[in-house]
């Protein structure tokens, strides 16, 4: 299955040399760049030599670094309208005086979300719901900010399977909910900077047990993206002082609702009973 430049650069970014790794976070941060200016241009913006992403094209398996290029200019191609309604919208928005907050944020989270969308691998998506639907355990994991969007999504599984179990929750051991884990299960993993240390650790430990690790980030830097058997590194661009999950949410939700679809008459039938219990438990408002 061929790999996409972010798996790739994910998978082999903890290893790279000083050098590698500068012109890979050049690469990152200046896609537009890299693939319309020529390489001895990018070589004096960046202050990387061009051998450097040269051999950096060959360290993430490519023919050469212009064919690395060549994927990446696909990927632009792709996103051109997006970039043009973007560019669009802040015209707008300048013509109009409209330099609200919410409209900045607005157009952040839209853009994340295209951009999300546009870069997302559906192999490794559809890989990742085939895994999670199949699974004898799903452990879900998530620290610091990410705490609320895996409760969520333990939420949102606990409707459907009995089997999603949320990690070191109030207080509970972390390695006690690692314990017994094997190739039969799955860790699922949000995680952003500043990354949380026990959830890297948690994601070594579980490669080690030869758990599929699913890791949802938002940066190719992610020591986690290590360990990985799945990666999926999302935008979470905001003009606030902290990071959006809009786009994280959009994908959470996605995996959620693709092994529901997946999943038949009894994850129906469970979510018919959890509703039911909910009732007679008076959990919720009835009138």
């Amino acid at each position: 299955m061929k790999k996409s430049f972010e798996k790739r650069l994910a998978l082999a970014y903890a290893d790279l040399s000083g050098a590698l790794k500068g012109a890979a976070d050049f690469l990152v941060a200046n896609p537009l760049d890299v693939v319309t200016r020529p390489l001895r241009t990018v070589s004096r913006n960046s202050g990387v030599s061009p051998a450097a992403f040269s051999r950096l094209a060959k360290a993430l398996g490519y023919e050469d670094f212009e064919a690395l290029r060549e994927e990446m200019r696909d990927k632009i191609d792709r996103r051109v309208n997006n970039f043009a309604t973007r560019a669009e919208q802040l015209q707008k928005q300048h013509e109009y005086g409209a330099d609200r907050f919410v409209d900045l944020h607005l157009d952040a989270c839209q853009s994340n979300l295209r951009q999300t969308v546009a870069a997302l691998d559906h192999a490794e998506l559809e890989r990742t719901v085939e895994e999670l639907a199949g699974a004898r355990k799903v452990l879900l994991l998530g620290a610091l900010g990410s705490t609320g969007v895996i409760e969520y999504l333990s939420y949102m599984a606990n409707f459907c399977a009995d089997n999603w179990v949320l990690a070191n929750r109030m207080g509970a051991s972390l390695g006690g909910a690692l314990t017994g884990l094997d190739q039969r299960d799955v860790l699922l993993i949000v995680t952003k900077p500043p990354f949380a240390s026990n959830v890297i650790k948690a994601a070594k430990l579980a490669q080690q047990l030869d758990v599929f690790v699913v890791v949802i980030t938002d940066s190719h830097m992610c020591p986690a993206l290590e360990f990985a058997s799945a990666a999926f590194v999302v935008p979470t661009e905001s003009p606030q002082f902290f990071s959006s999950y809009v786009a994280t949410l959009f994908l959470i939700e996605t995996i959620i609702g693709m092994v529901v679809g997946r999943s038949g008459a009894l994850a129906q039938e469970r979510i018919a009973e959890v509703e039911l219990r909910n009732r007679q438990m008076a959990e919720v408002w009835s009138e």
